[in-house]
C-alpha cells in the first residue's frame, strides 16, 4: 500500500491523505488547508466563483489531481474529465472543515463515508450557511435549462437542480467494503460529535487517527479504540499530534466547575462564546446554567443544531432559552417605526407575517417557540440566564446593552495573525461595553504528549506517519522503541 499526502504535513489540519493499493484508492478526509488560503485570500478576497477550482489548484490550496474534481468546475475551465473517478470513497473523520471543508469541489460520483452525527453536522452547515457549503448535494454549476416561457431576451435560464450525494454512514465497529479496502470506523472523543478514528484492511493493516484526545466527556471512546486498535496489529498508523510537544489541557469537569462558580456569584449577564458544533461544550455550559440556576440562552445556529440532535442524548430546546435577534429591518424590536401606507407606525402594529419575512426560511421555525427571548429579556433579567454570544454576533450588544456584565471565552487561543486581529476587536467590544472578561476556559480536542506516547506504545504499530503537527521532530522518541517513523512530504 502507497501513502500520499496533500495536506496535513507539519501544519495543524487541511487533512487530505490518498492511501493506494494497485489500481484502487481512497482517501482519508478532504479538508481546506486555511494555512495555505491564508496566504492569499481573506474575508473580502475570496477564490472568484466562476473558478473557485482553478484559483485554489493555482496557489497550492488544491492539489492537482485527475479523476477526483467536479465535472462542471472543470470543463468550464476548459479542462479534460475523467470518465471514472480515481477514487473508490472519501473516509471523512469528522465534520471540521479543515477535514471536510474541500468536499464540496469533489465529483459526484464518489462517495462519502461518515458517522450519523458528523452527517447531521455537515447538514446544518449546508442548511445554515452558504451556496459554496454544499457538503451533501451537488448543485450543477454552468448548467442552462430552457425557459417554459418566453420572458425578457433569452430562452434559457440557468439551472437549480440539486441532487444528493451519495453517502454511506457508518456504524461504529461495523466493517464497510470501500473499493478492495475493508473500512471499520472507531469512534474517538474530539471537540465535535461523530468523530471517528478508521482501522483499514488492505494489502497492509492501516490504523488512521483523525483528530482525538482523552479524558473528555467521551474519553470511553478513545479507550475503546486504542484497545481495538491494538489487537489489529497495524502495519501503518497515521497519527495526529496537534500537541505533540504540550502537556495534557485542562478537562471538560473543570471548565463546568469554574464557570458555575462564576455564574453562581456574579449578579449579572453571564455571556459565553464557545464552538457551536462542539456539543460537549455546550452541554458544559448547559449544566453550568443549571448549577447556577440560570438558564442557557442559545442563538438561531445553535438552536437549529441541537433540533437535528434531538434524541441523541443532549438537551431539549425545551430546556434553553432561544435568543431571537433583529433582523432585516428590525421589526421584532418594539422600538422599531415603519411607514405604513403613508404613515409611520409602530412596527408591534404590523401583521406577523411582515416580522417574519425579517428571517431567513430555517430561522423561522424557531421564531413561534414559547421559549423565545429577546435583547429585551436579558435587559431586564440579566442574572436570569447563560447568553451564548459568538464573536459575529458581538454587535448583539449594542441591544442589550449590558451592566456589570462577565465574559466567558472557552475557544483556542489565536495562532494567527488573522486570529490576533479578531481577538483585538473582540477586546475592544468588552471593553467598549465594560465586560470583565475571563479567559483560559478551554479543554483542546487533541490530546496531549503523554497521552499520545501512551496510545502509540500501546498500539504498537509497526511504523507512524506524524500529521495534524507542526512538530513533527517530537516523534523521533518513537525509535527508541522499535517504531519506524515515517516522514510524509506534502505533494501538489
Amino acid at each position: 500500500m502507497e501513502f500520499s499526502f496533500y495536506g496535513g504535513v507539519d501544519e495543524i489540519g487541511g487533512n487530505r491523505i490518498e492511501v493506494s493499493s494497485g489500481d484502487e484508492r481512497i482517501f482519508l478526509d478532504f479538508g481546506t488547508r486555511f494555512n495555505v488560503e491564508g496566504l492569499y485570500f481573506e474575508e473580502f478576497l475570496r477564490p472568484r466563483s466562476f473558478s473557485s477550482l482553478g484559483d485554489l489548484i493555482e496557489l497550492g490550496a488544491l492539489p492537482k489531481l485527475r479523476g477526483i474534481y467536479r465535472e462542471d468546475l472543470l470543463r468550464n475551465m476548459g479542462l479534460k474529465f475523467e470518465d471514472e473517478p480515481c477514487a473508490s470513497a472519501v473516509l471523512l473523520s469528522h465534520a471540521h472543515l479543515d477535514h471536510a471543508g474541500a468536499l464540496h469541489h469533489i465529483r459526484r460520483d464518489i462517495p462519502f463515508y461518515m458517522t450519523w452525527e458528523s452527517y447531521l453536522i455537515l447538514k446544518a452547515l449546508e442548511d445554515t450557511g452558504t451556496a459554496s457549503n454544499d457538503f451533501l448535494h451537488y448543485r450543477p454549476k454552468f448548467h442552462f435549462t430552457r425557459k417554459e416561457k418566453l420572458v425578457g431576451n433569452t430562452t434559457h435560464k440557468r439551472s437549480r437542480e440539486k441532487f444528493e450525494r451519495p453517502v454511506k454512514i457508518l456504524k461504529p465497529y461495523c466493517t464497510e467494503d470501500a473499493g478492495d479496502f475493508s473500512v471499520t470506523p472507531a469512534p474517538v472523543d474530539h471537540s465535535i460529535p461523530g468523530s471517528c478514528a478508521y482501522l483499514i484492511e488492505g494489502d497492509d493493516a492501516v490504523i488512521y487517527t483523525g483528530d482525538l484526545r482523552f479524558r473528555g466527556r467521551r474519553d470511553h471512546d478513545s479507550r475503546r479504540f486504542v484497545k481495538n486498535a491494538s489487537r489489529f496489529s497495524p502495519n501503518i498508523m497515521i497519527t495526529e499530534g496537534t500537541r505533540i510537544d504540550q502537556e495534557n489541557s485542562t478537562f471538560e469537569d473543570d471548565i463546568e466547575e469554574r464557570a458555575s462558580a462564576i455564574a453562581s456569584h456574579h449578579r449579572g449577564l453571564v455571556i459565553v462564546n464557545y464552538p457551536i458544533r462542539d456539543l460537549d461544550r455546550f452541554l458544559t455550559f448547559y449544566r453550568a446554567a443549571v448549577n447556577s440556576d440560570r438558564t442557557l440562552a442559545v442563538g438561531l445556529k445553535q438552536a437549529y443544531v441541537l433540533k437535528l440532535f434531538e434524541g441523541l442524548g443532549y438537551p431539549s430546546l425545551d430546556d434553553l432559552a432561544v435568543y431571537i435577534p433583529r433582523r432585516g429591518w428590525g421589526l421584532i424590536s418594539g422600538d422599531a417605526f415603519v411607514c405604513f401606507d403613508g404613515e409611520w407606525i409602530p412596527a408591534s402594529d404590523l401583521d406577523e407575517d411582515y416580522m417574519i419575512q425579517d428571517y431567513r426560511l430555517w430561522e423561522r421555525d424557531f421564531l413561534e417557540l414559547d421559549n423565545t427571548i429577546t435583547y429585551r429579556d436579558l435587559q431586564d433579567e440579566p442574572s436570569e440566564y447563560i447568553f451564548q454570544c459568538d464573536y459575529f454576533e458581538f454587535n448583539e450588544l449594542i441591544d442589550i446593552r449590558p451592566e456589570n456584565a462577565v465574559y466567558i471565552k472557552s475557544k483556542t487561543e489565536p495562532f494567527n495573525e488573522e486570529m490576533e486581529i479578531d481577538a483585538e476587536r473582540e477586546r475592544n467590544w468588552l471593553r467598549h461595553f465594560g465586560i470583565a472578561q475571563y479567559n483560559r476556559f478551554h479543554s483542546s480536542g487533541h490530546a496531549g504528549r503523554s497521552d499520545l506516547i501512551e496510545m502509540i506504545l500501546d498500539i504498537e504499530p509497526e511504523a507512524i506517519y506524524p500529521v495534524h503537527t507542526r512538530s513533527r521532530e517530537e516523534f523521533e522518541v518513537f525509535r527508541d522503541e522499535g517504531i519506524d517513523v515515517l516522514v510524509p512530504e506534502t505533494r501538489k
